[in-house]
């Protein structure tokens, strides 16, 4: 009888589980952002950002390899990460660096990030935070972009890969947005 009232005790206190909606879920998806640009001079470069320098003690124009930007896209709690294919299976590699901006469907821009191999990237006196680590390539799905996207609500992504001397280069570069594993947690009432 006492192993009785003892259940009955456990049961009580423990409550019913209840499960929890982990709300709208983005379906698997991926976008190619960057096509590859094969390696070449950056002397061979005409086109520059005149908003944007890089953060050295000599070349800091920022001449413009590449640029891609994505159809309107929603992350709804999804993982985003970058990749060097759509089957997400490869990493990618820049020299020197993507500048990537989250614009809102009317243009403004909420955010900013880079990713690659820079000791830093200012447009006016804001310094812009990077993304991973500072180097050359990544492994597959390495590159978060979560830090930079809005909660909620539709946006693009604009990449424009970036180069201050050298030779300058991009892999293909996609958005693969993966819904998270569902989170039906048990709670106590």
């Amino acid at each position: 009888m006492a192993r009785l009232n003892w259940l009955l005790v456990v049961l009580a206190l423990g409550g019913c589980p209840k499960r929890v909606d982990p709300g709208p879920q983005v379906a698997p998806r991926a976008v190619r952002l960057l096509a590859e640009t094969a390696e070449r001079e950056t002397t061979s470069l005409t086109e520059l950002r005149p908003d944007l320098e890089f953060d050295t003690t000599s070349a800091r124009a920022a001449y413009v390899v590449a640029t891609g930007e994505t159809p309107i896209l929603q992350a709804e709690g999804a993982q985003v990460r970058l990749y060097g294919d759509e089957a997400g299976t490869k990493g990618i590699e820049v020299d020197n660096c993507i500048l990537i901006e989250v614009v809102s469907p009317d243009g403004a821009v909420l955010g900013r990030a880079v990713v690659g191999y820079t000791d830093g990237l200012i447009q006016g006196k804001e310094h812009i935070d990077s993304l991973g680590p500072r180097q050359f390539r990544f492994e597959a799905g390495e590159v978060s972009l979560e830090p930079i996207l809005p909660e909620r609500g539709p946006f693009k992504l604009r990449a424009t890969v970036l180069d201050n001397g050298g030779v300058s280069r991009v892999s293909d570069v996609w958005v693969r947005l993966t819904p998270r594993a569902s989170t039906r947690d048990e709670l106590r009432e």
